[in-house]
């Protein structure tokens, strides 16, 4: 909870025990009743304190389709009860009639309002009103992702449209391993903090420093999990251990692998390929390459190329456990760049 609003309710609760104690000196019957006044300001104090957590949530532009609707089924009942229609009968039953109708049209107008929240704009006053979900989505990036590197050429193409959410231990997690004595570490530490200047620079990607307050968690990615969960957001991380856990308690995930292999091209039968030969094959007058994303490609008649870069034509693929087998026959030698 947010200790601002934590000492304000505590404050506010103060207030009614002793507004309800201050009354007493005011009504001379509740005198002697000074004990039970207070206990009914703190009842009250407390139920407004838990009416406001109830409406956690509710946005201005919520409270603003209320008003509108509330305001709409009002004048609807009110044109209605003024109407000649209940001109004449019994005072009773006129009275029923215009209290059913005012409750009823007030919550219609409440409802549809809501409902219908996205579709219409206000004008009060130089001031619009525009729909809330136009916000960007939320993101929470965590050390391996920021690490990893590739989140900073993702957002530099403009793909990714969800803001970033990247919270304050995690930042404190990246300083610990850029201080590393161990220099792999250190290395690790130290890319990850250029890849989140890199992401600053970035200007059309919105970057958000979360000030977390999860800290009676010990455990950095039970953390995570529950800030995500907390803000509705999904998570962007490589670790493979905490994305399980974060889909066993419903947290999306995002997958830079699975993104990666969506992005390969697929290779077909009679397409071109350029690839540098690193090897010579198993059998006579093949050599081997590797394209990119480590498919194998065996290129035939290719052997005395090794060392050099070369255009092949595919004329063979066959999927296996770390990729795709290429075969391919060679068409003439490429300029290494």
């Amino acid at each position: 909870m947010n200790k601002t609003l934590l000492i304000i309710r505590i404050l506010f609760i103060a207030f009614c025990a002793i507004a309800s104690w201050l009354i007493c000196y005011t009504v001379e019957e509740w005198d002697h009743r000074r004990g039970l006044a207070i206990s009914i300001g703190l009842m009250i104090g407390s139920l407004v304190i838990l009416v406001d957590l109830m409406l956690k949530g509710f946005s201005l532009r919520g409270l603003t389709a209320v008003t509108f609707g509330l305001g709409i089924g009002a004048l609807v009942a009110w044109l209605v009860t003024n109407s000649p229609l209940l001109n004449r009968g019994d005072p009773q039953i006129i009275y029923l009639v215009q209290m059913a109708l005012f409750i009823i049209c007030t919550y219609l107008g409440t409802v549809i309002a809501l409902r219908g929240k996205d579709d219409f704009n206000l004008v009060i006053p130089y001031v619009r009103f525009v729909p809330q979900e136009a916000e960007a989505p939320l993101v929470i990036v965590d050390t391996t992702a920021l690490v990893d590197g590739r989140i900073a050429k993702i957002c530099q193409t403009q793909f990714m449209g969800a803001a970033l959410i990247i919270p304050t231990f995690v930042l404190n997690e990246l300083q610990l391993i850029a201080d590393s004595d161990d220099a792999v570490k250190q290395a690790r530490g130290r890319r990850g903090l250029q890849v989140l200047n890199d992401l600053r620079a970035i200007k059309h990607i919105d970057i958000r420093i979360q000030q977390s307050e999860v800290t009676r968690l010990q455990d950095s990615e039970a953390k995570l999990i529950f800030l995500a969960q907390s803000m509705r957001a999904r998570l962007l991380t490589t670790d493979v251990n905490l994305a399980k856990m974060a889909q066993f308690h419903g947290v999306a995930w995002l997958d830079l692998q699975a993104l990666e292999s969506a992005l390969r091209p697929e290779l077909v039968i009679g397409e071109s390929i350029a690839i540098e030969l690193l090897k010579i094959g198993k059998e006579d007058g093949q050599a081997i390459g590797y394209l990119p994303d480590g498919s194998l490609v065996v290129v035939n008649h290719a052997r005395a190329y090794v060392g050099t870069r070369v255009t092949a034509e595919i004329i063979g693929v066959l999927p296996n456990g770390s990729g795709k087998l290429i075969f391919a026959n060679l068409l003439g030698e490429s300029p290494l760049v």
